[in-house]
């Protein structure tokens, strides 16, 4: 059944961003006992046109994407497009657009992919940190919070699993991440509880999940299970391929002004 918490609505403030009245200890505490659709309900209710959803159109992605369209075809669904991505993972998102009534907003860097190479190198490439972290800045942090910006967002709803990184398990449902609130409606759930709910409702998998891979990103740092990962690890040694193996996280779930700690 659908949740809702009408009583942490946020009061109508003309401010944006952690302005909102909301009580971060009190908001947790309540939405941990909402089922994830309950979850996005409250997002909604409480930022009402300031409330978005991000989407990678990954391996897991369709979840949220599918619960989101259950409680309104209004909410902002914004993807950073990098340039990059695996021709599976944007025809997987031409088919999910047209099976989900969704409002997507795509994000994408102001230089293109060309341009990048030519000015600043293949950054991939290198191994150096510094250069990885740099093309996540590029083509990902900075996109979306452009894309933050242009729609007003207050606070914003993804798919991060607390299995799936050691910093995702220190994650709450409700936190402060770049001076927006960042909701985790499926902070709980299990790589079974996400293959189950796709199974159940007869969602389509990301055709790269027949080839092995439980995470995919751009086509240069991602790769099937195993291809470098510790699968003694479980998802957080799956993840240990993504980036060239020299990160876990893209700097977009990381707290801090925008791009610190990437």
């Amino acid at each position: 059944m659908m949740g809702s918490m009408h009583s942490f609505k946020a009061a109508s403030l003309s401010a944006d961003r952690l302005d909102r009245a909301i009580d971060p200890d009190a908001a947790n505490a309540a939405l941990g006992s909402l089922d994830p659709i309950g979850q996005l309900e409250w997002g909604l209710t409480t930022f009402e046109e300031c409330f978005a959803l991000t989407t990678s159109f990954g391996i897991q992605s369709a979840v949220l994407l599918h619960m989101a369209s259950r409680v309104s075809a209004s909410i902002p669904v914004i993807w950073v497009d990098t340039g990059y991505l695996t021709a599976e993972t944007y025809r997987y998102a031409q088919q999910l657009c047209e099976l989900l009534p969704i409002r997507l907003e795509v994000a994408q860097a102001e230089v293109g992919p060309a341009r990048m190479e030519a000015l600043h190198g293949r950054l991939w490439e290198t191994g150096q940190l510094a250069d990885m972290e740099r093309y996540l800045q590029l083509r990902k942090v900075q996109p979306l919070d452009q894309a933050f910006e242009r729609l007003r967002v207050s606070c914003w709803a993804s798919g991060v699993r607390s299995s799936q990184t050691d910093h995702r398990r220190t994650m709450q449902h409700l936190q402060d991440v770049r001076g927006r609130w960042s909701l985790r409606p499926l902070l709980a759930w299990t790589a079974r509880d996400v293959f189950y709910y796709m199974e159940d409702h007869s969602i389509p998998q990301h055709p790269l999940f027949a080839e092995g891979y439980s995470s995919v990103g751009d086509w240069h740092s991602s790769g099937p299970d195993g291809a470098g990962g510790d699968q003694s690890e479980g998802e957080e040694g799956n993840r240990s391929s993504r980036f060239g193996g020299l990160k876990q996280e893209c700097g977009i779930h990381l707290p801090g002004v925008m791009g610190e700690g990437i």
